[in-house]
């Protein structure tokens, strides 16, 4: 299987490469919009600002390629935000796969944090699509409803019609969704220790 992480201006792209390593993929990096299409699966991870990230996808023509493309896709964290609508993060229009808006978090009381960083548990909304449940593919016997993952982000999807797991901080908003070929997490399976572990070979496993 030949699986692909997309290469653009983003960082924390190498701990997901770590992360399929230790699960014996090796990986391709790369912009390459042929090699992008090729592979079995495609990775689109990263922390980073969603503006400077979308001006690098357009100049590599992969803002035209990724929503096109037919094999699963998995966004992670930015990855996620950048497969909306529109991020009011930089005020830019995104890939459009997901009919949702990126929103900032606005703290409510004086313990509210920005940005929401640490571990924080999902609730699944549609386990049966989504690869964080699977059929009996995980050690919680294919249910990880309200299991703990890692988070670090400002930016948040409000709940909406691809939500596939809610998380609750200030408010409950998108931890994961999902369409069609196209899934995506808020959080960061690859340091979520061995749940992440889990859905990353959920996902290869689609």
């Amino acid at each position: 299987m030949k699986v692909a992480v997309v290469k653009y201006n983003a960082g924390n792209i190498f701990s997901v490469i770590h992360a399929l390593q230790r699960m014996g993929v090796e990986p391709v990096l790369t912009d390459s919009v042929e090699e992008l299409r090729r592979a079995d699966r495609v990775i689109f991870p990263g922390q980073g600002e969603a503006s400077g990230a979308m001006h690098y996808l357009r100049e590599h023509g992969l803002d035209v390629l990724i929503p096109s493309l037919k094999q699963p896709v998995l966004g992670i964290c930015i990855g996620q935000q950048l497969m909306c609508r529109h991020s009011e993060e930089g005020d830019v229009d995104c890939l459009g796969i997901f009919n949702a808006d990126v929103k900032r978090f606005v703290p409510v009381r004086h313990e509210d944090k920005i940005p929401h960083m640490g571990w924080n548990t999902i609730h699944l909304q549609t386990p049966s699509d989504s690869p964080l449940g699977g059929e009996q593919k995980s050690p919680f016997k294919g249910d990880l409803e309200g299991s703990f993952v890692y988070f670090v982000h400002s930016y948040y999807v409000p709940v909406c019609e691809h939500t596939a797991a809610v998380t609750d901080y200030i408010h409950p908003f998108s931890s994961a969704m999902h369409k069609d070929n196209f899934y995506a997490t808020q959080f960061h399976p690859e340091k979520s220790g061995e749940v992440g572990q889990r859905i990353l070979k959920n996902f290869m496993e689609l």
